[in-house]
């Protein structure tokens, strides 16, 4: 069994489902993972604020859009001869049901969240799967909701997988096909409510199917060669990475390199199992393997996160010389779920570079209520550099507007605004 993950960019349009349709011409037993059809999660998203504000009609004429977006790519798809797909109408039905009948409350706002943005994954792997079958590739949809068993966190859950396994497997058994479809990003609570895995965890789906399954491969399917050593679209001297070792894959992630979820690699290290990154647009090219014989990469990685909020936070008694407040400010990020990528302190002030979440301004005020005083700085990006050399520190940290910066003999990290990479 291999295990193959499609992000939403490779199915944003037809001509992406049909070279889906290519890359898996031949495959025996494969089990396919898929996100949501372009932007559809950010839709989705703008119909859960929608439903937050009590704004209905509005919720309705997004998912509209949502489902006129769908229809065009399933016209094209079967040239306008196939154009209804019970499945699909089932699924904007309900989506429409629950934004129309909602009672919305705040204490159930994350629970809500997952709620709706998965039907982008449900919606996208119902049209993919239905497209395989009619193009001679016969396959059984799968629901994740009923596989997958996770903690009960909405928003950024894990996935139980002893529990998980039970259930996937016995879920493929006696289906009399050997090709699967189904969605990354979301699994059910043990109550059965819908949670999702965090932003980009598809990728951390395909790799628990893998580790079940044991599969003898996973692939993640990108609109580019491989690993590149930075983004094309921000460094344009990038070059690919032809290996990379599970160790240094997780650091990159962490750092927030957007080459594979975080949680991604434990599944798959606890089995040996390779992780090849291939571009969508040539399958005959090899990309990049990250396993564990790779040895420590040398090369200069880049790394630039964007979307980040620096708060710098002081004790108002100036006592901050003390671990146990660290420990209601961690606790308070995590109930909020707010990730943080760096911490700088000092004797007085601690300062932590987060993503720019909606739960910011809640996050603040849980602070200030703990005796915190806040300062927040807005629209702020996160640079990191490993393997760096003095030209690179030169062009990127020195020549740079930086808040924050951090240096060791491997790498440097600097809160950046307003950065200038040309």
């Amino acid at each position: 069994m291999k295990v193959y993950k499609f992000g939403g960019a490779s199915v944003r349009n037809a001509d992406g489902v049909r070279n889906l349709r290519h890359i898996v011409d031949g495959e025996q037993e494969l089990f396919i993972i898929v996100s949501a059809m372009g932007k559809t999660t950010n839709a989705l998203e703008r119909v859960f604020a929608h439903i937050q504000n009590g704004r209905k009609a509005e919720a309705q004429e997004e998912i509209a859009s949502i489902k006129s977006y769908h229809t065009e790519i399933i016209d094209d798809l079967w040239n306008g001869e196939h154009q209804e797909i019970f499945a699909v109408n089932k699924l904007f039905a309900e989506l429409s049901g629950l934004a129309e009948n909602a009672v919305y409350r705040k204490a159930d706002a994350e629970l809500w969240y997952d709620t709706i943005v998965a039907y982008g994954e449900l919606i996208s792997t119902t049209i993919i799967s239905h497209y395989l079958n009619y193009t001679s590739v016969p396959n059984r949809w799968i629901d994740m909701r009923t596989t997958f068993v996770t903690s009960p966190r909405h928003k950024d859950a894990n996935v139980d997988i002893r529990t998980s396994a039970l259930r996937l497997r016995s879920a493929l058994q006696n289906t009399g096909v050997g090709v699967f479809v189904g969605q990354g990003f979301i699994g059910s609570a043990p109550d059965g409510t819908t949670t999702t895995l965090g932003r980009e965890g598809s990728d951390y789906s395909a790799a628990v199917v893998a580790n079940i399954l044991n599969a003898e491969s996973m692939s993640v399917w990108k609109d580019v060669d491989g690993v590149l050593n930075a983004d094309p679209k921000i460094f344009k001297d990038a070059v690919k990475i032809d290996a990379l070792s599970y160790l240094d894959t997780i650091e990159l992630a962490y750092s927030g390199a957007q080459i594979i979820h975080p949680k991604t690699i434990k599944p798959l290290q606890n089995k040996n199992i390779p992780l090849f990154v291939r571009p969508f647009g040539d399958k005959t090219k090899p990309g990049t393997v990250i396993n564990s014989q790779t040895e420590h990469v040398t090369l200069p990685i880049m790394i630039y996160k964007r979307d980040q909020v620096l708060l710098i936070i002081r004790s108002k008694d100036f006592s901050f010389v003390m671990e146990e407040k660290f420990g209601v400010i961690f606790s308070l990020l995590d109930s909020f779920r707010i990730k943080t990528h760096l911490i700088n302190n000092s004797a007085v002030d601690l300062g932590l570079c987060v993503d720019a979440s909606w739960h910011i301004d809640e996050l603040i005020k849980a602070l200030e209520e703990e005796d915190f005083q806040v300062e927040k700085i807005d629209n702020v990006g996160l640079l990191t550099i490993r393997n760096y050399n003095p030209d690179l520190y030169k062009r990127y940290v020195t020549d740079q507007k930086s808040i924050v910066r951090q240096v060791n003999p491997e790498s440097v990290r600097v809160v950046l605004r307003e950065p200038n990479f040309e």
